[in-house]
């Protein structure tokens, strides 16, 4: 492991980061090693699927647009999608598991390490 990373604890519900698991495991989902500007980035993702959802939930109101043309949730969608991926490279093998299990990386495998 590189030095210069740390260990953070990610809870998806919630988007957040966590540097110290005094949580039960309940409260975290996955487990991952980055250093600062990745974690950066990922809390990143995070706000930014927040927002996408917010969008969701406002377009979720407008009985006459169509589900499945809304841009509001293919802008969620690829966000999750992201923090997914990128907590599947930063993730312990546990995490690794429990996203391919998912199937939500979506062809991405060969990128991520992950033989076909």
């Amino acid at each position: 492991m590189d030095l210069n990373k740390k260990t953070y604890y990610v809870n998806i519900e919630n988007g957040e980061l966590l540097q110290n698991a005094t949580e039960p495991e309940a409260e975290w989902n996955f487990k991952i090693f980055a250093t600062d500007e990745e974690a950066a980035r990922l809390q990143e993702l995070f706000s930014e699927n927040y927002n996408a959802d917010l969008k969701t939930y406002a377009r979720a109101h407008v009985p006459y647009l169509e589900y499945h043309k809304a841009s509001q949730n293919e802008e969620y969608d690829a966000t999750i999608e992201q923090a997914y991926a990128m907590i599947y490279e930063l993730g312990d093998e546990k995490a690794k598991r429990h996203i391919e299990g998912m199937g939500i990386l979506n062809g991405e495998d060969d990128e991520l390490g992950k033989a076909p």
